[in-house]
């Protein structure tokens, strides 16, 4: 980490630790500079304020009005014990996990390293120096830009199931770039094989630092380059006794296409996941733990997104 590129940024910088271990972490780690960091929801609570402390945008309400009065650079969220991140812009706006999990990405390969050669729009990636890490790891919840990112630079995807501790087991293996799941873990080279949500707002901090530009200019900027994708995802009760049924008969009777677009192809090694020509996906699975159905979705808009969660919602129904 460049502490001392982040040091000199003058960033201001928001921290909402859900009332978790989170809280005074990087007040501490940036005592000194010259960067402002705000804490919120900084009180450690065993009830964590009343809300399941998960990085998502439904428990960002009280701090999306204080930074619509207060900006700042960017905000980050961690969750109870700190090891997953999300986020908002400086305004309040919230950041999906697999925006910034891109953003990582790009700082990774474009900022950090300088091994890749020439971005796509300069002409075909060289590939990395030997022994370079240069695999990427994500759950196949996970956007497919980061897929896209992969294809552009020459780099390796590999695509787990469900869970961190699959992606924990390729960074086992070494030569990982970046391991990444949709619920906001994410890991680094050099770096303990877990998830860390710390480390990850520091890379964040690191690569608005270096490219001296807002987080949504970084993000305006992907998504002109590897087009707009769009997320969605519902949980709903669904018996666990119907669920091996329900698995078979999606693979058995797959949609021909989702929305306009034909269906390319299908994943089933962690539930079922449905991926048109187009790059729009969706995919059903259920909790490991708890009798629900999860529903995931990605697409161009929101309004796709909203239609194929419906599409998967009727398919539970057959």
């Amino acid at each position: 980490m460049d502490f001392k590129l982040i040091a000199k940024s003058k960033l201001r910088f928001a921290h909402d630790a859900l009332f978790g271990v989170g809280a005074g972490c990087f007040e501490q780690l940036l005592a000194g500079t010259t960067c402002k960091v705000t804490t919120l929801n900084a009180r450690h609570d065993v009830l964590f304020g009343g809300i399941n402390p998960e990085p998502i945008e439904k428990n960002y309400g009280p701090t999306q009005k204080f930074l619509r009065t207060h900006p700042h650079d960017i905000c980050l969220v961690t969750d109870g014990d700190a090891d997953r991140v999300g986020g908002m812009d400086g305004r309040g706006n919230a950041l999906t996990t697999h925006q910034i999990i891109c953003l990582l990405l790009h700082h990774l390969i474009v900022n950090r390293r300088g091994l890749f050669g020439a971005p796509p729009s300069g002409g075909p990636a060289q590939p990395p120096e030997v022994g370079t890490p240069n695999r990427v790891v994500k759950a196949l919840t996970t956007t497919s830009m980061v897929d896209k990112m992969c294809a552009a630079y020459g780099l390796p995807l590999v695509e787990t199931g469900v869970g961190f501790k699959y992606i924990c087991a390729e960074m086992l293996k070494g030569g990982v770039l970046l391991g990444a799941e949709e619920s906001g873990g994410i890991g680094f080279p050099g770096h303990i094989p877990e998830r860390d949500g710390i480390a990850a707002g520091l890379m964040l901090l690191e690569l608005l630092a270096t490219e001296n530009v807002s987080v949504n200019q970084l993000l305006a900027g992907l998504e002109k380059q590897f087009g707009p994708h769009h997320y969605g995802r519902i949980d709903t009760h669904y018996p666990l006794e119907q669920r091996a049924p329900l698995m078979e008969f999606l693979q058995k009777n797959p949609p021909a296409k989702l929305l306009r677009s034909p269906l390319a192809g299908m994943k089933t090694f962690d539930g079922v996941k449905f991926i048109a020509q187009d790059t729009s996906w969706l995919m059903l699975r259920g909790s490991g733990t708890e009798p629900i159905l999860r529903i995931y979705a990605e697409a161009k808009s929101d309004a796709d997104v909203r239609q194929l969660l419906r599409l998967g919602m009727a398919l539970t129904r057959n």
